[in-house]
């Protein structure tokens, strides 16, 4: 077939047009940062991620459970500035104001209050556009099933993953019930995986909980105490009133407080969520282990302690400055296999 002048232009333009440069290769693997729950102990999410930024190591992903998710939430929206600045300037008295107890709902804490101050932070940015790639992990209520929010409303993917059994409200999320993430995957390293991560740094806040899994194969069962009305002369009826108010002296004193010495209401859960986390955390990292693990050391602070942001941010920031040379050494040969 004989071509026309015009279509021999047009066929030589083509074959003359210069192909494009291909696109450079990322250097080095994709860091993806996973934020374990850990309550108040979280603040120290806050050190951990100063050192990163300072020695220039910028997760990708982001993932995060409980206060994980808050921490990370707020620092891939540029907010860890003013996060800080709040944590540090916690007081008891703050903690309590924010706290809107309630025995009429599903939990010891409103939450308004904590919402609020989300939305006010978060605003109505969505996950999906963030800079960082992000996911916040959360338990479905009835099923167990583990949810992870990647796409919405960044502040109630938030909320949703610190609604801690018993003290927060559950967060409805398409017609289904959202609970604390810690309680099916508390140091969410298969998220940041599935997320694209070839890197996974993992901060696990709940690492000193020592002989947990020990077995004790031989323990008598004695009989029951008599039941006695309490120093007022009171028994069963008044005892809910009794309990929350124990709860809150629970929080902010990080003990119970019943004179007989029988746990309260909250530190029955907050020691249930800690035995569930721990056993939960050891068999998921076992079988997912991060590339790096950072373990601050902060089992002398207690879980509802928020007042203590200082001490917790620090021993984030030691925690991290400890593992930057195994942080280096597994950077250098991840991105040497590339």
């Amino acid at each position: 077939m004989v071509l026309s002048a015009l279509q021999f232009r047009r066929s030589a333009e083509v074959v003359s047009t210069p192909l494009p440069e291909p696109k450079p290769q990322p250097k080095g693997p994709v860091i993806g940062l996973a934020l374990g729950g850990g309550v108040a102990r979280g603040w120290a999410h806050i050190g951990i991620l100063r050192v990163l930024e300072r020695e220039g190591i910028r997760p990708k992903i982001v993932t995060g459970t409980s206060i994980g998710a808050v921490v990370g939430g707020c620092w891939a929206t540029g907010y860890l500035d003013q996060l800080e600045l709040f944590a540090r300037r916690l007081t008891k008295r703050g903690i309590f104001n924010l706290m809107d107890f309630s025995l009429s709902g599903s939990g010891l804490v409103g939450g308004r209050r904590l919402r609020e101050m989300l939305d006010e932070a978060l605003g109505d940015r969505a996950i999906e556009n963030l800079p960082t790639r992000f996911a916040a992990v959360a338990t479905e209520y009835g099923t167990g099933h583990e949810i992870w929010l990647k796409r919405g409303h960044l502040g109630t993917a938030v909320r949703a993953s610190y609604a801690i059994p018993g003290v927060f409200e559950p967060v409805k999320v398409n017609d289904k019930w959202l609970l604390d993430g810690a309680l099916v995957n508390p140091v969410p390293v298969t998220t940041a995986r599935a997320l694209g991560a070839t890197m996974v740094i993992a901060v696990n806040l709940n690492n000193e909980h020592f002989g947990r899994s020990t077995v004790i194969s031989d323990r008598v069962a004695e009989p029951p105490p008599a039941e006695t009305p309490d120093a007022t002369g009171r028994s069963g009826l008044f005892r809910p009133v009794k309990d929350a108010a124990n709860a809150v002296s629970y929080y902010f004193n990080g003990r119970p407080s019943t004179p007989s010495g029988t746990p309260s209401i909250a530190s029955v859960m907050i020691e249930t969520i800690n035995i569930t986390q721990d056993r939960i955390a050891r068999s998921r990292l076992a079988g997912d282990p991060p590339d790096v693990m950072i373990a601050p050391k902060l089992a002398r602070i207690g879980l509802f302690e928020f007042h203590r942001a200082d001490e917790a941010i620090a021993l984030g920031a030691e925690a991290a400055e400890r593992m930057l040379p195994d942080l280096r050494e597994v950077f250098d040969a991840l991105a040497a296999r590339q």
